[in-house]
């Protein structure tokens, strides 16, 4: 969490005045004549989201206009005062615990700044620390938030395989957990032959990293992040438009490492698992070929139909290597498709679940937390059209449609039968600016995962018994 997103101290703080969007005309009549003029006068409507600078002989005071929905726009409105507010400190009115605690989480997510490059334009303004509000859990929050952006915002030079597994171990470290990593040519030893192939061309080799955490007796949740540290697209190459974000292509890693820190900063009675398979898709002589075939770690083969398919590839090394210990939930994270993108934009996640209370536990999680994700259909009818004359199945199928849900059927091969599996297929990056939200790096699904997580884990004593899943043709709107 960023130390100048808060103090402690109120003293000589500017006050900020929240209300709510249908509570703003009994205040007005209330209001002191020379407020009211002013907001008339400066065009103030009223309505959520507005910020206006009030007149008075005493401290500096705003007001500021929220809808009190529980929705995602009017989270990233309050997301955006750290921004808008003028630089030091500004403490608030009395609220309720609830609006103290969302108005404090808003405000740490979106007084971020990524300053590795460069200074900062100017500081955040602080927020006085509300009284009734949770610190523990919130600066839990922020900080994952932190650790996603801060890796993806990372270019490659300085975040390539090796990097990131300094960055794991480094997490693993400083939260006592224990973590293996497998390199290069070790990868074929183990069996890791997908996530090798699509790595091997890149000087910086490729490498799984395995970080362990929580005691033998607690139910088994597996995590497992996407770490495409960087994209061309391999011989099927991207175009310049395509390949120019490709730095982000490990947010699913980032997303993964960011949880796991949630995870054991709560010290949720979970056996905790999480697995990155971290590699660069790179051109060389040795790079992966279309239709080249390939022995996955479950032992299906893979013909090769686009090297730029290459995520879901190193991915399903990576759940057939989570399903051997059959965990009781299995968590996949990853930036995969651009058809993901096409169907939902930047905001909405692509949710695929292959367990109907599963799905719906989370998506309750998601409305609560402000954290929005879409469900889309694991539609078994389109696996057909994943099959190969050579191999056991393709990595792609023939023809632009259905790409988010092909690419989820090309994962769920790689599940084994009974364990409870979520796929996030997310794009972790704001293409343009909007409150609270800078183009860049942002982090998606952390709070509605931790919350299903401490639901099923925390309030359960940690024993819940894995369930087989109900699998399903079609997920519901």
């Amino acid at each position: 969490m960023s130390p100048a997103a808060f103090t402690s101290s109120s003293r000589g703080a500017a006050a900020l005045l929240l209300l709510r969007e249908a509570a703003l005309p009994q205040w007005l009549r209330s209001a002191p004549a020379e407020q009211r003029r002013w907001l008339q006068a400066s065009g103030f409507r009223g309505r959520a989201g507005e910020l206006a600078l009030l007149p008075g002989d005493d401290v500096p005071q705003a007001l500021f206009v929220f809808a009190d929905d529980g929705s995602s726009a009017d989270f990233w409105r309050q997301a955006a005062l750290p921004m808008r507010l003028p630089e030091g400190a500004w403490r608030a009115g009395e609220l309720p615990a609830p609006v103290s605690e969302r108005l404090a989480l808003a405000w740490g997510i979106g007084a971020y700044q990524f300053t590795r490059y460069r200074k900062a334009e100017r500081a955040p303004a602080a927020l006085v620390w509300p009284d009734n509000a949770g610190r523990t859990a919130i600066q839990r929050s922020v900080d994952a938030a932190t650790l996603a952006r801060d890796l993806i915002n990372t270019p490659a030079q300085d975040l390539g395989p090796s990097a990131l597994a300094r960055a794991a171990q480094q997490m693993a470290r400083a939260h006592r957990m224990r973590a293996r990593v497998i390199v290069g040519d070790a990868l074929l030893k183990d069996g890791y032959g997908l996530i090798h192939a699509v790595g091997r061309a890149a000087a910086d080799a490729p490498r799984l990293i395995d970080l362990r955490w929580g005691e033998a007796g607690h139910p088994k949740v597996t995590l497992v992040g996407k770490g495409v540290c960087f994209d061309t697209g391999g011989l099927d190459i991207k175009t310049a438009d395509g390949m120019k974000l490709m730095k982000k292509d490990m947010g699913g890693a980032a997303h993964a490492l960011a949880l796991a820190q949630m995870i054991v900063q709560a010290k949720l009675p979970v056996r905790l698992r999480v697995l990155v398979p971290a590699v660069e898709n790179a051109i060389a002589g040795n790079a992966l070929r279309p239709l080249d075939v390939i022995t996955s770690k479950k032992g299906l083969t893979v013909e090769i139909g686009n090297t730029d398919a290459e995520g879901r590839l190193i991915l399903a090394d990576a759940l057939a290597e989570g399903c051997a210990e059959k965990p009781a939930l299995l968590i996949d994270l990853a930036t995969l498709t651009g058809a993901a993108r096409v169907a939902l934009g930047p905001d909405l996640p692509a949710l695929f679940v292959n367990d109907e209370t599963l799905a719906a536990e989370l998506l309750e999680h998601s409305e609560r937390e402000a954290d929005p994700m879409w469900r889309m259909p694991l539609w078994a009818p389109y696996r057909p059209r994943l099959k190969s004359g050579v191999a056991d199945l393709n990595n792609v199928a023939d023809g632009p449609m259905a790409g988010a849900v092909n690419a989820a059927l090309f994962l769920q091969e790689f599940v084994a039968a009974g364990v409870p599996w979520i796929h996030l297929d997310l794009f972790g990056w704001n293409p343009w600016p909007a409150p609270g939200r800078p183009v860049g790096a942002q982090a998606q699904c952390l709070r509605a995962l931790f919350a299903l997580l401490e639901a099923r884990f925390r309030a359960r004593g940690g024993r819940r018994a894995p369930r087989a899943p109900k699998r399903t043709g079609a997920a519901p709107a």
